[in-house]
């Protein structure tokens, strides 16, 4: 147990991350003002990720682990999004 590093993460940083979080989210509420035609779902699901992102990134810390983490995280990611595609797919020719 004593070879595990921690890490101490600024004030500063979970300031400036929970600050673009809440940007995204009004920017979120913002475009469900706006019409952007058959894009509406891909600009709140890009929005939606990008947040994810974030906090998968400094919350959950997958920034300061080992590489093998990240690697993994994203390839769940990529299978999701392709099971969101196969239903997005799907759903456009019914």
């Amino acid at each position: 147990m004593s070879e595990e590093k921690t890490h101490i993460v600024p004030y500063k940083t979970q300031i400036v991350v929970l600050i673009v979080l809440l940007i995204l989210t009004a920017l979120s509420v913002a475009v469900t003002q706006l019409e952007f035609g058959s894009y509406n779902t891909l600009v709140a699901m890009l929005l939606a990720g990008a947040k994810s992102v974030l906090v998968l990134a400094f919350f959950m810390h997958l920034k300061y682990e080992k590489k093998l983490f990240p690697v993994m995280v994203a390839a769940v990611m990529v299978i999701f999004l392709l099971v969101l595609f196969v239903t997005f797919f799907d759903y456009s020719y019914r």
